[in-house]
């Protein structure tokens, strides 16, 4: 099957690289996956359970010379393995909270619910979503944007983990007016004096985490009317901050160690 023949626009397809992100997306089942092209010459375990999955489904699968490979990927990364899908469904912000997308063992009645706000760099999009995925997050909230085209940089630098991600798309007002209403804390990160010191902060409550990126930030209204303000404290004087993937791999870490020993803190923010 060639891109072209699966009767959807090139706008609303995509080709993932890499058996990670091919199976991710058919375990997601976040979008629909049209075909998958394995390289004639690839006979692996990896390879093997893929077919499986994808017969399953009955998802069809080609075996096709390295040179097809190479004429369908973007890069050089894919391992012989590539997968032509559609577009992404999401879910809507009520969805996120909806038990069935909840971390085993770790929500307990306290959603995490993390937002990208201005992450515009597809690879760093991709790292901050493995992060959170892998620290636990319930769900991620993205602002209206088409990612369709930056779709395999995305899944391969997520490891395949933003295929699995519970994602719905909010502009980070609205987003914020509605979890806030269902009980969550609205908690961003700030260069100001009226933070919090993130390990000081009491994470085991609902929280929405908004992180902004490093060109274009959290806006200061927004940040105006966040119920909770964090910084990341540093070991030593820096001019500048950690970058957003770094970042967001603290606070999403600090997040489920805080709910893993059960931390308990003071209304003020304070053990």
């Amino acid at each position: 099957m060639r891109p072209e023949e699966v009767g959807v626009s090139e706008e609303e397809r995509a080709v993932l690289e890499g058996h990670l992100s091919v199976e991710a997306a058919l375990r997601g089942r976040s979008r629909e996956v049209f075909a998958i092209y394995i390289r004639q010459e690839r006979t692996d375990q990896e390879t093997a359970r893929l077919q499986r999955l994808a017969k399953g489904q009955g998802v069809p699968v080609e075996r096709v010379p390295s040179e097809r490979i190479t004429e369908l990927a973007g890069g050089v990364s894919h391992g012989g393995v590539l997968g032509l899908v559609g577009a992404r469904r999401y879910l809507a912000l009520e969805e996120l909270l909806a038990g069935k997308h909840m971390a085993a063992g770790l929500a307990a009645g306290a959603p995490f619910i993390a937002m990208l706000d201005g992450v515009e760099d597809p690879f760093n999009f991709g790292q901050c979503v493995r992060a959170l995925y892998a620290a636990g997050a319930d769900g991620l909230v993205i602002p209206p944007r088409n990612w369709t085209t930056a779709a395999g940089v995305v899944a391969r630098a997520s490891a395949g983990m933003s295929e699995l991600m519970p994602t719905a798309v909010s502009t980070a007002p609205e987003a914020a007016a509605f979890l806030r209403a269902q009980g969550l804390v609205v908690a961003c990160t700030a260069d100001r004096a009226d933070t919090i010191e993130l390990y000081q902060a009491d994470l085991c409550r609902p929280l929405f985490l908004v992180i902004g990126g490093e060109r274009r930030g959290i806006t200061r209204s927004f940040l105006d009317q966040a119920d909770l303000l964090l910084r990341i404290p540093y070991g030593r004087h820096l001019d500048a901050s950690l970058g957003t993937t770094a970042a967001t791999a603290v606070l999403a870490f600090e997040v489920l160690r805080q709910r893993r020993n059960g931390t308990q803190m003071n209304a003020d923010g304070h053990g």
